[in-house]
């Protein structure tokens, strides 16, 4: 995969300089230009589109299907150019919207995932491997850029509900933003951050550090004691006994008390901690992105809670 770890990245990570988990509204200028590299490899750069015919009308069927869909006889923002790799470049890099830009995307990696993989019949070794290698990497350039959307199955698609990420992860960020929760915004982020990389186990391992920080952090802030080596299920005792959640919701909250008990401890400890056994064990991005939903959750009612005890 031609995805490199700069640097500059792990910096950024360590120094936390992510404020958002994911937007939508922005295609960000980086992650155009990277999905162009990425393009120039799966596809054929501007040089090849000029010396070879098959590159050159991959260009054209793109850019043509573009034209024909939007109405116009040239792509808008573009100078009126005669090449096809530069009518579809300059377009994707000047237009402002971001359901056009998908638009294109969506469309060259349709191209990349089919048409291309058939240069091999040509001659032309190597184009399924690139393009399965494409398919990854714009996945990841996505992750990467905190942009909310993933090509699954041939279809842009966002990787979480907008409620989800409004109601569930804004607010947990926002809630665990104060000094009482330093060390489990730290840990959320951590995992989000994990999982934008693709590596799900330790994202895992992050949901379970925030849930069982957030739970001392309230301990801490309400004078409840607890032992330092206690456990996601000794804590949620705790909290449970306090008075958390008043006595005569007890019994309709029985059913929450089972899920923060199993849920995230067992999530974490059955995919990635205790060791994998003689076998690796992989987690699959839609178990890492419902424990990371499910954490969220779990953190803003915890942390609401706390701030309604009299």
């Amino acid at each position: 995969m031609a995805v490199y770890d700069l640097y500059s990245k792990r910096q950024q990570r360590l120094r936390g300089e992510h404020a958002d988990v994911y937007q939508y509204q922005k295609m960000p200028r980086k992650l155009r230009v990277q999905i162009i590299h990425i393009m120039d490899r799966a596809m054929g750069s501007y040089e090849q589109s000029l010396s070879d015919g098959r590159v050159s009308r991959g260009y054209a069927l793109i850019v043509n299907t573009l034209r024909q869909e939007l109405g116009v006889f040239q792509l808008p923002e573009t100078s009126r150019q005669s090449n096809y790799y530069k009518e579809l470049t300059e377009y994707f890099l000047a237009e402002p919207g971001v359901e056009s830009c998908l638009d294109v995307v969506e469309l060259v990696f349709r191209f990349i995932d089919s048409f291309t993989r058939n240069f091999e019949h040509l001659n032309r070794q190597g184009y399924d491997e690139r393009a399965n290698e494409a398919l990854a990497d714009l996945n990841v350039r996505f992750k990467e850029n905190a942009f909310g959307y993933q090509f699954v199955d041939r279809e842009i698609v966002r990787v979480d509900s907008e409620l989800i990420h409004v109601e569930t992860v804004k607010p947990v960020l926002r809630l665990l933003n104060t000094k009482e929760y330093a060390g489990p915004h730290e840990e959320f982020l951590s995992a989000y951050e994990h999982y934008r990389e693709g590596k799900n186990k330790e994202a895992l391992n992050d949901c379970l550090k925030a849930f069982e920080s957030t739970m001392k952090a309230i301990c801490d802030k309400r004078g409840w004691a607890y032992n330092a080596g206690d456990t996601a299920k000794a804590l949620i005792d705790i909290l449970f006994r306090e008075g958390l959640v008043p006595s005569f919701w007890q019994t309709q909250f029985g059913a929450l008390r089972s899920l923060l008990e199993s849920s995230i401890p067992t999530g974490r400890n059955k995919q990635s901690g205790h060791g994998q056994g003689a076998k690796p064990t992989t987690v699959p991005d839609h178990m890492a992105a419902y424990m990371l939903h499910m954490t969220a959750s779990t953190l803003v009612f915890l942390t609401t809670a706390e701030q309604s005890l009299a």
